[in-house]
């Protein structure tokens, strides 16, 4: 192991460590995600400093000699029931400080942490095929599932692309009426809404040892106040039925400073009313909504597992196109033996390239 870095558990994180972790993310993605936007400093520091739903985290920075940074490393610890065994892992290593042994340092902090806390699982995720990938490998870290990330360009000369979406939009769905709200959900559709939140605890997920969540009407306020609290804006627009069922539902971020690219968030439709395209024309009236009410939006990010073959044909059917891989890894924490990999050397494992999900 290296001598020359030190890693630091940051109890409360200052700007000046909010700026060191932002100097790192930003070399890591340049280096390792050509093309992908960095998020700015402001949405490092609220993503550092404000609480997250369900969980708590813990945080350490990693310094050379000189005292600049060189890694970082966040472990978000889940504490809602049925998902108090996970923990899932944000790790980044400076390409000038690779294959040093930092990453190695950052990682068996934060699996000590996982210990510590008792949790058995600890996710990562890494670009597919990347150094991020056989980091992890090395480490004992199992994959466990491959998403597609996909791009929609909302600004553009293809006016047939464009009416197509509208028409989809404008679409008449007998028995179902669209409503939409930013922020926190009305009190009227409150109840409806956790209802509908339960069904994305069927996503495909592989093998990920993820857990489940139950929503109640008191815990999509609490989102809805995580999202607001670190300044991102937070866009729904759901199908109801005429019983007063939330059929199904999407959500879109918009992060802190009206960002061009914005990221889908959960898009679910309720079991029994799957099948009447529903996910489809959420989605299309999403991307109407954005460009009435956000016309500096152009691109919209979203990620679907490989094998949730509904929804990425939704997604493809919209215009969406994929450009990137990751894969999702889980560790077994309890059966981790780190002596054979101590000192191996650390690259860029990361989460996704987006705002934190509450």
């Amino acid at each position: 192991m290296p001598t020359s870095v030190h890693v630091h558990p940051l109890q409360h994180v200052s700007a000046a460590d909010a700026l060191a972790w932002h100097q790192v993310v930003v070399a890591a993605t340049a280096h390792d995600l050509p093309g992908v936007p960095a998020p700015d400093p402001g949405q490092i520091h609220a993503q550092l400093t404000r609480p997250a739903l369900g969980s708590h985290r813990l945080t350490w920075l990693a310094t050379g000699v000189d005292g600049a940074p060189a890694g970082v490393a966040g472990l978000r610890v889940f504490t809602s029931p049925g998902q108090e065994h996970l923990a899932e892992l944000e790790l980044h290593v400076h390409p000038a400080h690779r294959r040093l042994g930092t990453g190695s340092l950052l990682l068996s902090a934060a699996v000590a942490a996982c210990r510590t806390e008792n949790r058995r699982s600890l996710v990562v995720t890494a670009e597919a095929d990347g150094p991020g990938e056989a980091f992890g490998e090395r480490w004992g870290f199992r994959r466990a599932l491959t998403l597609d990330h996909l791009l929609l360009h909302l600004v553009g000369d293809d006016e047939t692309d464009r009416s197509d979406l509208l028409r989809i939009a404008a679409a008449e769905h007998p028995g179902y009426r669209l409503t939409g709200w930013t922020g926190t959900v009305p009190d009227s559709l409150a109840a409806a809404f956790a209802a509908a939140k339960n069904a994305m605890n069927d996503m495909p997920v592989g093998d990920l040892d993820y857990g489940s969540v139950a929503w109640d009407p008191d815990r999509v306020r609490a989102m809805a106040a995580v999202v607001a609290d670190r300044g991102d804006t937070l866009l729904t627009v759901a199908a109801v039925h005429d019983d007063g069922t939330m059929a199904g539902y999407t959500e879109i971020l918009i992060p802190q400073g009206a960002a061009p690219r914005v990221q889908q968030y959960d898009t679910a439709v309720v079991p029994e009313h799957r099948g009447h395209g529903l996910g489809l024309w959420v989605k299309a009236a999403m991307v109407r909504r954005l460009r009435a009410e956000h016309p500096g939006v152009v691109e919209i990010e979203t990620d679907n597992a490989d094998d949730n073959v509904h929804m990425l044909a939704v997604n493809h059917r919209l215009g969406f196109r994929s450009y990137r891989r990751t894969r999702e890894f889980q560790l077994d924490v309890s059966a981790t033996h780190f002596a054979k990999v101590l000192g191996a050397g650390g690259t860029g494992v990361h989460r996704r390239s987006q705002p934190a999900r509450p």
